[in-house]
């Protein structure tokens, strides 16, 4: 069986509408997410997220479950889960 920390998502890639690619740890990705929906009424949420009660849980909830945020027409914001060579 595999050690647990191979498994862990530790660093993300982040691809976002007229920027280049950017590389994030779990925290720089979790304070960038917070930041966004921080800023937007919970109406403006998907579903899923506007049943949790607190902007920390959203993040967490939309890292571990999603890959992408409708960020509006023509508009992307998408991260993905990589492993960085030692």
């Amino acid at each position: 069986m595999g050690h647990a920390s191979l498994y862990s998502e530790d660093h993300f890639v982040v691809l976002e509408t007229n920027q280049a690619e950017e590389i994030l740890t779990a925290e720089e990705l979790f304070e960038k997410l917070q930041g966004i929906l921080e800023q937007r009424s919970p109406e403006d949420l998907p579903r899923d997220l506007q049943k949790l009660d607190n902007l920390g849980d959203r993040t967490r909830y939309l890292i571990e479950n999603a890959c992408d945020l409708d960020m509006g027409a023509g508009e992307f914001l998408q991260w993905y889960a990589i492993r960085l060579e030692k």
